[in-house]
């Protein structure tokens, strides 16, 4: 009797024009590799070059955000002068 096991992996069906095919299957047989090893650590390298131009988008989105420079060590200093600077509010006691 022979048991079904569940697969591990999910199985797709890619397309590659006959040039890019040959490549990849030229690749695959240099390093020794399955195609799908091959298309896995490509995609590996695509989703970390993603997550780092991200990062670099949000990089250069934070150096706007902060154009004098400033450091987590400036930020007690800044907090003394922001509260300095507002009006103090009287604080009211209900008599209950």
């Amino acid at each position: 009797m022979t048991t079904a096991t569940a697969r591990k992996s999910r199985v797709y069906t890619i397309s590659l024009p006959p040039e890019l095919a040959q490549k990849a299957e030229a690749l695959a047989q240099r390093d020794s590799r399955t195609m799908s090893e091959l298309f896995r650590e490509a995609f590996r390298t695509y989703s970390a070059q993603q997550a780092r131009r991200t990062l670099d988008e949000l990089g250069e989105y934070a150096e706007g955000r902060n154009p004098k420079d400033y450091t987590e060590a400036d930020v007690p200093r800044l907090i003394r002068q922001v509260r300095a600077e507002k009006p103090r509010r009287r604080k009211v006691r209900s008599n209950g």
